[in-house]
């Protein structure tokens, strides 16, 4: 029989375990990896950096449930590489990185790049790997996948030395595991199912969280029929947006800091006490609140607040367990319940106050005007990254989302930089949507130089950098000495389209609502990528909080 290099057998077993699409830098000793996965039919996308190759692996397990994969080459292409490692353990998202390292015979011997690449990866990973032999390496492949996608999901590891990668095996003392199934979807306990509405129904003022997590499951027909039946007010977490429609009547996402601070019951639909929550904690919950944690990970249930209920088991069928149960003896929060009145009030109150800026056409712009104009042309179906400190936050309360895994950002790690990865991967995913990446002009400048990606490959991606001349608030002018310029600060109106002009982009500069318009339509209509540059003024900032606390 015919004999399979090392490389040939990492990409085959990708393959096989429905990894489809890879990211990377080649170099030694992973050129023959690449060329590989392109032969067995893995998508190969060269980027410019290790880190954004990494971001763009992370978030198509995300957006497809099955891990990306990140190719690196030894010591520091791994290391930049560990930057969208640690985002997807973060974030729970399943992907795999291949590192090159040098040959095994020569470890210790302080070997060209020699790093503790495996010491260094087990921090992030639930599994890593060095394969003990060529031949085994289908088996170690099957196991990375599998584990990156069952349970709580997260990242794989596997170190490849250069004499496994340029290893020669006969093809007849190979095993192919089969595919690894889709994960299973293990439902709650039944006795916990009916605790959970019991205390829905003896609850005063409810509240459902939809976080990510449900994005990830799919189980947006499931939370839709919950929200729909129950009539229960939601809040979604940033990427749990669009799980149910942001606009639906029943979403207090604009009443967000009230509905947090009174609620007396909380129901976590893949969501996580986490930072983003705000632990769960006084002064921004009630210290009295009672919360109804479903999850998968059982070690999650009761973190920083004692559950109530814990519903371990997959999101989407625990909440067809809440359905069911409903089904046999309905409950709905009843219309004239004074927690709904209490909750419009403060909704249309913010929503008023969002609407005047969202309707600012003063020059220089601020941030909602910008996003405004991006809500009224995307089409539907967009599918959005945003990222940097405001731009993110404010995007959240200006762009609406009807459908889930349409929003993309830094997500639990608070991670800038992974913005054009994360765009890329996102355009690859889903060549029949349009992409539109939001970005500050800090966060657009740890990968920008991913536009020539994006031009190599023709992904037609509206770049819109909103820039306010530095980090979260920017600078008037530059001063005469350079070195007394504060460390927020950048290059005043900095002519950031201009990059993409040199790869066959097209790059526009705008500073009024009606450039604007004019440049996003035109974005928007064209087949290669572009960047819209936005001069907004440096001042310009969020909705004001009424307590500073608020802000922490």
């Amino acid at each position: 029989m015919a004999e399979l290099s090392g490389a040939t057998l990492i990409a085959r077993s990708l393959k096989q375990q429905g990894v489809e699409t890879m990211f990377g830098v080649v170099g030694f000793p992973v050129f023959g990896i690449a060329f590989a996965a392109q032969s067995e039919g893995i998508q190969y996308i060269g980027m410019r950096n290790e880190q954004a190759a990494s971001y763009a692996a992370a978030a198509v397990g995300y957006l497809t449930g099955r891990p990306g994969a990140c190719l690196a080459v030894s010591g520091p292409g791994m290391i930049h590489a560990m930057a969208g490692l640690s985002n997807a353990w973060a974030n729970c998202w399943p992907m795999i990185l291949i590192g090159g390292a040098s040959d095994s015979y020569q470890e210790g011997m302080g070997a060209f790049q020699e790093a503790p690449q495996v010491e260094t990866a087990r921090l992030y990973t639930k599994w890593t790997a060095r394969p003990d032999a060529a031949r085994r390496i289908p088996q170690y492949i099957e196991q990375a996948v599998r584990t990156s996608i069952y349970g709580r999901p997260g990242a794989s590891y596997l170190d490849c030395p250069d004499d496994l990668i340029s290893a020669r095996v006969d093809e007849s003392e190979v095993s192919f595991p089969a595919r690894c199934p889709d994960p299973p979807r293990p439902q709650a306990a039944p006795d916990a199912v009916e605790q959970a509405i019991e205390v829905i129904r003896n609850a005063e003022r409810p509240l459902v969280i939809v976080g990510k997590g449900a994005a990830y499951a799919h189980a947006e027909d499931e939370v839709r029929q919950f929200i729909e039946s129950t009539q229960l007010p939601f809040l979604p977490s940033p990427m749990g947006k669009g799980v149910v429609p942001d606009e639906h009547p029943l979403s207090v996402a604009p009443g967000r800091a009230l509905a947090l601070q009174e609620a007396d019951v909380v129901v976590l639909l893949g969501a996580r006490l986490n930072w983003i929550m705000h632990f769960g904690l006084p002064p921004r919950f009630d210290r009295e609140v009672k919360t109804i944690q479903v999850d998968i990970a059982p070690e999650e249930i009761g973190r920083n607040v004692a559950a109530e209920v814990g519903l371990v088991g997959d999101l989407k069928a625990v909440v067809g367990q809440l359905n069911d149960a409903l089904a046999k003896k309905p409950y709905t929060l009843a219309p004239n319940a004074p927690w709904r009145s209490t909750l419009a009030t403060k909704v249309e109150e913010n929503k008023r106050a969002v609407r005047a800026m969202m309707d600012d056409e003063s020059v220089p712009m601020g941030y909602y005007r910008v996003l405004r104009e991006i809500q009224d042309q995307a089409p539907v179906g967009t599918l959005i990254q945003a990222e940097g400190a405001q731009t993110m936050d404010i995007s959240r309360s200006v762009l609406m989302h009807d459908q889930p895994r349409l929003r993309l950002d830094a997500g639990s790690f608070g991670t800038m930089g992974v913005g054009l990865g994360q765009a890329i991967a996102a355009a690859i995913v889903h060549p029949d949507k349009k992409i539109i990446c939001v970005e500050g002009d800090s966060a657009f400048g740890f990968s920008g130089m991913e536009v020539e990606t994006a031009c190599r490959y023709r992904l037609p991606i509206v770049f819109v950098i909103i820039n306010n001349n530095g980090i979260g608030g920017g600078i008037d002018a530059m001063p005469e000495d350079p070195f007394a310029s504060p460390p927020s600060g950048y290059v005043v109106d900095a002519g950031y389209q201009k990059m993409i002009e040199g790869f066959g982009g097209k790059g526009y500069l705008v500073r009024t609502p009606g450039e604007l318009s004019s440049a996003l339509k035109q974005a928007l209509d064209d087949e290669m990528p572009s960047i819209v540059n936005v001069l907004i003024d440096p001042h310009a900032r969020g909705k004001p909080q009424k307590f500073a606390w608020l802000t922490q």
